[in-house]
């Protein structure tokens, strides 16, 4: 394997417990380093509050890792999943919040989103 991919590969994995396709994200540094081509990653986050936390620092510094080894990044925002509540694993469910709440923390995210994020290229969608 060449250094840059095995380097990358590397810092890719720094953190992980599991990759499921190592192999596909192989080919995906291997394509970016010899023919430069750039591949999607998207996310999605739900506004539940009016700041990003700790918790979605993790997700958001692997994305950014990515992006420095040609990935194009989509920060998706959900607004109605926003609004519903998810118990996610929890006691209780998540407090259901009015579009507007869940509006306004969106437009908070997307302001703080980019300093982790490598913008103008990368696509933030509500």
């Amino acid at each position: 394997m060449d250094m840059k991919i095995k380097n990358a590969l590397d810092e890719i994995k720094r953190g992980i417990s599991e990759i499921i396709d190592e192999e596909r994200i192989i080919a995906l540094l291997k394509n970016y380093f010899e023919k430069g081509e750039t591949f999607l990653v998207k996310a999605g986050f739900d506004p539940t509050a009016p700041d990003l936390h700790l918790g979605h620092t993790v997700l958001l510094q692997k994305m950014a890792l990515l992006q420095k080894y040609g990935a194009i990044v989509q920060f998706l925002i959900g607004d109605f999943t926003g609004m519903i509540g998810d118990p996610t694993g929890k006691n209780e469910t998540r407090k259901k919040l009015t579009r507007e709440v869940v509006l306004a923390n969106a437009e908070t995210y997307k302001e703080q989103v980019f300093k982790i994020l490598v913008s103008p290229k990368n696509d933030c969608y509500v």
